[in-house]
């Protein structure tokens, strides 16, 4: 197996309710899931490749609950990746050179029934966990947008995170809104929906368990 290790930014959006019922083994909002998760690699290495910069999206879809299977994924990745860094980010979100089921890309790879042929695309992408706000967008395919959630009455921002420490994907997640449409293989449009904000730090074997 190849050693691989990757710390990136994350920014998902998903057809469910804030706080989406999937992050409490719970089925989804409206009996189906799709979702469109944004990253950007800040430092990293697959084997002896340099990771540092590069940028993907999953765009995701399952006709019930992600454990049900009979998913379909489209990934996207920045053109300006090299070569090698193109094959490594696909092989880490396909689940390969990983533990069974020892991250999210490893889990999400084992319940897909169609793989679109990856799209090699410009990605322009902004995240910002803390202060939960997101910008993405690839021409002609993606926008997408997050931003924290307003409280109804007073329209402050509202502050709300989720802890899982013994999860496949973060350790500590804040919550937002998002906002965002596909127009590729897999189409969507998503409104002011559950918002995932995230500073993500995987390994073959998982997440790195420390203080988030």
């Amino acid at each position: 197996m190849i050693p691989w290790e990757l710390k990136m930014k994350e920014f998902t959006n998903c057809n469910c309710a804030y706080g989406c019922p999937c992050q409490f083994n719970a089925l989804p909002t409206y009996g189906d899931c799709r979702a469109i998760a944004s990253f950007e690699v800040s430092e990293g290495h697959f084997g002896d490749v340099d990771m540092a910069g590069v940028k993907a999206i999953g765009i995701l879809s399952w006709p019930g609950a992600i454990h049900e299977g009979n998913g379909s994924v489209e990934a996207i990745v920045d053109e300006s990746a090299s070569e090698a860094q193109k094959e490594a980010i696909l092989k880490i979100m396909t689940g390969q050179e990983t533990e069974p089921m020892a991250t999210m890309f490893s889990v999400f790879a084992s319940t897909m029934t169609t793989v679109h042929d990856p799209v090699f695309a410009p990605i322009d992408l902004e995240i910002d966990v803390e202060s939960r706000t997101a910008v993405v967008n690839v021409p002609g395919l993606i926008e997408s947008s997050g931003e924290p959630i307003r409280n109804p009455v007073t329209g402050e921002t509202h502050q709300a995170r989720i802890d899982i420490p013994h999860g496949f994907e973060y350790l500590i997640a804040e919550m937002g809104a998002g906002t965002s449409t596909s127009s590729g293989a897999i189409k969507m449009e998503l409104s002011d929906s559950y918002g995932q904000f995230a500073h993500l730090h995987l390994t073959n074997s998982g997440p790195v368990r420390k203080a988030a």
